[in-house]
């Protein structure tokens, strides 16, 4: 059949290689570390350090199924193939849905900052601004987006490293007029001042600020060498979490007391300012809205690229998938900007009901995903073996089972706590939602009637045959010889040049889908062709719209058929059967038969002899 085309390069090892490591750093580092430092006091950074294990446990488990199984659909696959479709449909949409609420919350978060520099500004402005810039940014292509988060990622980078040099000569006593001091760490009511329970709580607030490190793994799609790039990153977060985030809290709570009232607000502003930095407010602002852009852009992205897959694997409109000339989801990244857009206007307008609702019930949602990605990573390994692993989890079963089981705890918690409550039981309902919607349209679709075509009254001489996936099964081709057309009947195979109904979308990333589909498609006609011919059939065949209906009318149109044939999958995995191909044909053509194949499998056969 032909192999298929290779994936374009869209972004650079230097663009990958960055998105990696700015995916660790979240604008929660800046802001929300405060929150931690006055809850746990100097033990703040254990609680980082906690978090971050599981994180790179997550990670390298990740990483075991991506390298084994490379998937546009990252996660969200793994979690199919391991659970059912159940867990994939509701991974793909959760996950979206985390996504498009951090984009619409981020948004905010930058105008706020903004409005440090230019008071008195509409707040929802600004959002919608920044929104609409972020959106054309990835509208335009992917490298503009890569090349964007290079630079937003760089920056807060840097700000880290900076912070790590300098805080490090602070506290060993390099700083001109400064001895080495670790009296902060004990001097103000001990190392563990609210007691050590204080850590399991902050345990919460920690791992939000953490998630984004396996948005590299579904960007590493559109990369030269996706296996590589996930493998580097899993490996890369491990020194990234212990230095960017142990690393820079030990060094906060060392140069600071930590019930310093200066620390709640913005603790790195009261380090710089401790160690003499002039205009540390304004240089800390300033990196915080690259750290919040550069989550805004990077959101925006994936929110689009999870819609590309859940349309890709028939779980969402396949207009989804349709991608510019650039290679860009464009209807994706639409959809997805217009949810953030209302997040937005849900702030301005409701923030205490509304908008408190929507974040209410994405907030466990992350969580959720890292605890079945866990799960698959399970389930899969005892189910396929780990001969063929290149990358394997360590130390399997054991730290896979404490990874799922330390998620579970921190779900837990935020149970127990009053002021995560809502947070855990919202996002449970909207899982329940999820799931629900799931099994509704699996029960619509095999509950619904067949609506009768018309019936043949005379070997058919025009017969025009509609299929994708299909077009080249045994079944196909076996009613091909059995409809009893005139023995001169001349026949007209369609092939819709679509990305779902080739699978081509599984299996590549949005850059280069409109290449693979067209040949894909072309490759599938030309088989089926040959087959047909071999068997001395009159056959020509040509590719259609994606859209098989208006593929259907076009054939209809030109070729004046008097018998239709369109083949599908079975009603559980057809898209064509979930949009009433078959019986809006019947309906739309009643005077010709139309018959409905359904194909088991798309494995090519032989006419029977």
């Amino acid at each position: 059949m032909g192999a298929s085309p290779a994936l374009k390069k869209g972004l650079s090892e230097r663009q990958l290689r960055m998105i990696a490591i700015g995916g660790v750093i979240g604008a929660g580092l800046f802001v929300g570390s405060g929150v931690v430092i006055h809850a746990t006091g100097p033990a703040a950074f254990i609680p980082y350090a906690l978090c971050g294990v599981i994180v790179i446990m997550v990670m390298r488990m990740l990483a075991e199924m991506a390298v084994a199984n490379p998937s546009t659909g990252s996660f969200a696959d793994y979690a199919r193939n391991a659970l059912g479709g159940w867990a994939g449909f509701s991974v793909g949409w959760l996950y979206w849905y985390f996504w498009v609420i951090i984009v619409g919350f981020e948004a905010i978060a930058g105008a706020k900052i903004i409005q440090y520099w230019i008071p008195g500004v509409p707040l929802w402005l600004v959002s919608l601004l920044l929104l609409t810039a972020m959106t054309m940014t990835n509208l335009f292509s992917v490298s503009s987006f890569g090349e964007f988060e290079f630079w937003f990622a760089g920056i807060k980078v840097t700000a880290i490293i900076i912070f790590l040099a300098v805080g490090a000569a602070y506290v060993f006593g390099l700083w001109p007029h400064k001895s080495m001091d670790f009296s902060n760490l004990y001097a103000h009511g001990g190392f563990f001042p609210n007691g050590a329970w204080a850590i399991t709580a902050a345990i919460v607030t920690v791992i939000f600020s953490m998630t984004g490190a396996e948005v590299a793994t579904i960007a590493a799609a559109e990369s030269h060498d996706p296996e590589r790039a996930v493998a580097k990153a899993a490996n890369s977060v491990i020194m990234r979490i212990a230095l960017f985030y142990v690393g820079s809290m030990f060094l906060l709570v060392t140069i600071v007391p930590w019930n310093d009232d200066t620390m709640a607000a913005s603790p790195y502003v009261a380090a710089f300012s401790e160690m003499g930095v002039p205009y540390a407010d304004d240089i800390m602002n300033a990196v915080v809205l690259t750290a919040v852009l550069s989550c805004l852009n990077s959101g925006m992205y994936t929110a689009s690229r999870m819609l590309f897959v859940l349309a890709a694997r028939r779980e969402a409109p396949q207009q989804f998938v349709k991608v510019t000339g650039r290679g860009v989801p464009a209807v994706a990244i639409l959809v997805s900007s217009v949810v953030g857009f209302l997040c937005v206007i849900a702030a301005a307008v409701s923030p205490t009901t509304v908008f408190a609702f929507l974040l209410n019930s994405s907030g466990a949602i992350i969580l959720f995903v890292y605890c079945l990605i866990g799960i698959s990573q399970i389930v899969l390994r005892y189910r396929e073996g780990s001969e063929r692993l290149r990358v394997k989890m360590w130390f399997f079963p054991v730290l896979s089972v404490v990874t799922v089981g330390a998620i579970v705890a921190i779900l837990a918690q935020m149970g127990f706590q009053s002021d995560s409550r809502s947070q855990l039981v919202l996002s449970l309902l909207s899982w329940a939602v999820v799931i629900v919607l799931y099994f509704a349209n699996k029960w619509f679709i095999n509950r619904r009637p067949e609506v009768a075509g018309a019936a043949s009254t005379a070997p058919a001489s025009r017969v025009l045959v509609l299929a994708n996936e299909t077009a080249d099964s045994h079944e196909l081709l076996t009613e091909l010889q059995g409809i009893g057309a005139a023995r001169n009947a001349k026949y007209l195979v369609v092939v819709p040049d679509s990305p779902i109904e080739t699978g081509v979308a599984a299996t590549h990333g949005p850059l280069d889908v409109f290449e693979a589909t067209q040949q894909a498609a072309q490759q599938r006609l030309d088989y089926t062709l040959a087959t047909m011919r071999s068997q001395n059939l009159d056959v020509d065949g040509t590719r259609g719209d994606y859209r098989p209906l208006r593929a259907l009318a076009d054939a209809v149109d030109t070729f004046r058929p008097d018998q239709i044939v369109i083949a599908t999958l079975p009603p559980e995995t057809s898209v064509w059967h979930r949009f009433d191909v078959v019986d809006r044909a019947r309906s739309e053509y009643p005077t010709v038969p139309v018959t409905h194949v359904v194909a088991a499998s798309a494995a090519p056969a032989e006419l029977p002899q």
